[in-house]
């Protein structure tokens, strides 16, 4: 017999269903199998036992149910007509019942539902149907009963394993004693917490996570495998009001059996408790690790700073390194999941830090006692696992260098985060840089707002510009040359491919035209960052 179970939070349903063959098998009941009906019919789900001498009960018996009849039909109608009703209302077989009348199953009959493809079993004079019935009310609270030991068995199992700190790879090691089933966890972040007979890739689980953005989630979804591609069943595990992730299983619903299902519902219930318990223990080290930054700002407490970092593993009485992530572009970007995977990456490098994730940046305060020229490795090495677990997105690091010890880290953290503002606003710039390699034009130019620049980058250049626009001119390009070669006028004009004179009569026109005289040290400083601010 088989079973399927569908839990939700409040209420348990058990549908218990036997077979043929499960009737069978039961030596009381004296059944016999006449007819077997097509392959596997024995062994297909049966609804119910439905007792009737209607000529034509299909009005009556609904689908998978077993009929139970002693032939009373007989005089109404053949026994190819009784066999057709049957099988119009999807009936699961018929139990013919011998009496004194009829000691022998009809041929016709028998016949009948040979033809039809319909199962037949016979049973003994002295076996009622009433017996029948009750030996499948007695399957039935076995059954039950076994499904809720089952589910009160595996809920112990899976929450001694939550409470031991097993975590989701616990949560699938129960699962996986009872099912053999391809599984995963990820979140809506791309992340795979656990995996058990399932591998998953960084395409794959990001393909996981944009079906957890879809609202509602679906209940299937396509991953492309070695294989080829399949359909994967969604089980969403949420926490605080929303869906954090998902408990995947690499088969199609129609391919889970009805009490796989219920177990994997089961479980992802459970992965609620333990995603909601990570979760705030995540927000509690972000904030602490938000107090301990404005301590450093702050420029007091020292002794307070150096007791938090030891609280995050981190050697204060060290070198301590520190640089700022964050995501390129104009106007300031979410940093979600960024500190995450910062502190995921530094851990599986085995490298103690403390993460802190704000509005505009996330900051990195870490043991170091490598070289100083390995901290860009590193923070290249962290990019390029923040690209490809937000494809589509440049994330860029400032460097603020290494501080002695915890008494030093103000520098280094102001640095670090002045020099992510300035390559933030450069889409096309360094990704990697430290608070010395940033010329001091590009570090003036990310203390100012980016409208503002915008404002003094376009009246300053837009008579230049119209000119070009309507003449067909290059006074941009002649000025962008003559600034890149350092105002030396033979190597511009060389570059350009123009005489020396041309390029004065040029450059005196762009003169005319901004007001600013590129041999002036000052009106060549304003030209140039009206430039460089198109880029900032």
């Amino acid at each position: 017999m088989d079973e399927a179970l569908v839990i939700n939070p409040t209420t348990v349903y058990i549908h218990t269903v036997f077979t043929l063959r499960s009737l069978v098998a039961n030596a009381s009941l004296k059944l016999k199998v006449l007819v077997p009906g097509p392959e596997g019919a024995l062994d297909e789900p049966v609804a119910w036992v439905h007792n009737t001498e209607l000529p034509d009960p299909s009005p009556y018996v609904r689908e998978r149910e077993l009929v139970l009849t002693n032939g009373l039909w007989a005089g109404q109608a053949s026994a190819a007509e009784f066999v057709a009703n049957v099988r119009l209302a999807r009936a699961a077989g018929i139990v013919f019942g011998l009496r004194p009348q009829t000691p022998s199953t009809p041929p016709e009959l028998v016949s009948a539902c040979r033809d039809a493809g319909l199962p037949l079993l016979e049973i003994a004079p002295a076996v009622p149907f009433t017996e029948v019935s009750q030996a499948v009310s007695a399957m039935y609270t076995d059954q039950r009963q076994q499904a809720l030991v089952g589910m009160v068995r595996r809920g112990d199992a899976l929450a001694t394993a939550i409470s031991r700190g097993a975590g989701p790879s616990g949560v699938l090691d129960v699962l996986r004693r009872d099912h053999d089933l391809p599984l995963a966890v990820v979140d809506r972040m791309g992340r795979v917490l656990a995996a058990a007979g399932a591998d998953l890739d960084d395409a794959q689980a990001r393909a996981v996570a944009a079906g957890l953005a879809r609202r509602p989630p679906p209940l299937e979804l396509k991953l492309e495998l070695d294989r080829g591609e399949t359909l994967a069943a969604l089980f969403p595990v949420g926490a605080v009001g929303d869906v954090d992730a998902a408990l995947i299983c690499l088969r199609p619903l129609s391919g889970l059996e009805p009490a796989e299902q219920a177990a994997l519902e089961q479980a992802a219930r459970f992965l609620s408790l333990e995603v909601a318990k990570q979760q705030a223990v995540q927000a509690i080290e972000m904030r602490f690790a938000g107090e301990l930054l404005e301590m450093v700002l702050s420029g007091g407490r020292t002794a307070e700073v150096a007791g938090r970092l030891q609280a995050f593993g981190v050697d204060a009485a060290g070198p301590l390194a520190v640089f700022a992530l964050a995501f390129s572009g104009p106007e300031p970007a979410t940093t979600h999941g960024l500190a995450e995977l910062a502190g995921e990456f530094l851990s599986a490098a085995g490298i103690p830090a403390l993460v802190a994730g704000g509005t505009q940046d996330v900051v990195s305060v870490l043991s170091w006692r490598h070289p100083e020229p390995e901290l860009p490795l590193l923070a290249e090495r962290l990019l390029a696992a923040v690209n490809r677990r937000f494809p589509g997105r440049r994330a860029v690091a400032g460097l603020g260098g290494v501080a002695p010890h915890a008494a030093g880290l103000r520098q280094p953290l102001l640095h670090a985060r002045e020099a992510c503002r300035v390559l933030r606003r450069s889409p096309h710039g360094p990704a990697v840089r430290g608070f010395a390699e940033l010329g001091t034009h590009r570090l003036l130019l990310g203390l100012v707002d980016s409208e503002t620049l915008r404002g003094f980058s376009r009246d300053l250049l837009g008579p230049l510009r119209e000119h070009d626009d309507r003449r067909g001119s290059d006074l941009e390009a002649t000025l962008r040359t003559f600034l890149d070669h350092d105002g030396q006028w033979a190597a511009t004009a060389a570059a350009l491919h123009i005489h020396v004179n041309t390029l004065r009569n040029r450059l005196a026109k762009i003169a005319e035209l901004t007001g600013r005289d590129v041999g002036r040290t000052e009106d060549r400083v304003d030209l140039f960052l009206a430039l460089a601010a198109e880029t900032s």
